[in-house]
């Protein structure tokens, strides 16, 4: 593995680190939950295990996560899916022959979906862990004082166990509202989802995936006593083998 910084369209620079050679048949793009990083177990999970062989893997980190040197005025549904763009796009110039496909968890995979609904992909196939298919929810009843932050000074700090607080804007918020993926995705031509989800996920609720699943006909693994981190024992095997069956 080796870092890389690739550029972003908005003029911060975005953190990665890859194995990729040039010579692979695909290469996975992973995406990080809200409030990780690119260094989160997951990530890394898929990383050393899957490839380098025929099998590259990328992960980044979005605005103000990880070690991005964005804070969170960068943090914009608008700037998270033109980083995926910005990613994937060097992986198809580092590894031209290679497919591309997308490894995402929860807010990850929200913003898979966004980019799978509203950009023209260059993957054909996604594998969705823990997926936020109803991330506006999760914004829709800030309490008094969040309120008040967000109307002035236009932003409020949240930490809800991430790897450090946040900064949210007005703007980040009323770009969720005006991106239900849950009642507006438009699935893209040729590409193969799949979606793992916990029966006990505390944040998003399994019914919520299952009625998502159901609704755009894409197959779902429920893992029983599974939680959002899909961290139970016995959980992250069953997603890595999950996942490399899918991306086959």
């Amino acid at each position: 593995m080796h870092k890389k910084t690739l550029k972003s369209k908005h003029g911060y620079d975005i953190p990665c680190v890859t194995n990729i050679s040039g010579k692979e048949k695909k290469v996975i793009i992973i995406s990080h939950g809200f409030g990780s990083s690119k260094a989160s177990p997951t990530a890394q999970m898929i990383m050393n295990v899957i490839g380098p062989d025929e099998t590259g893997t990328l992960a980044y980190d979005f605005p103000a996560h990880g070690e991005s040197p964005a804070d969170g005025k960068y943090l914009t549904l608008e700037g998270c899916l033109d980083d995926l763009c910005s990613v994937e796009h060097f992986v198809h110039k580092a590894s031209p022959e290679a497919d591309i496909m997308y490894f995402s968890s929860s807010f990850g995979a929200y913003i898979n979906l966004l980019y799978l609904s509203k950009r023209t992909p260059l993957g054909n196939r996604s594998f969705l862990r823990s997926a936020a298919v109803n991330m506006p929810e999760l914004f829709l009843h800030p309490t008094t004082e969040e309120k008040e932050q967000l109307s002035s000074p236009g932003y409020l700090m949240l930490d809800r166990g991430y790897e450090h607080p946040l900064m949210i804007t007005k703007e980040f918020v009323d770009g969720l509202m005006k991106n239900d993926i849950f009642h507006s995705f438009t699935p893209s031509p040729g590409v193969s989802i799949a979606m793992v989800h916990g029966d006990m996920d505390e944040c998003i609720p399994c019914s919520k995936a299952k009625e998502f699943a159901e609704k755009y006909g894409i197959g779902l693994t429920v893992i029983k006593g599974g939680d959002h981190r899909l961290m139970t024992p016995g959980s992250p095997e069953k997603v890595l083998r999950l996942a490399v069956e899918f991306f086959g």
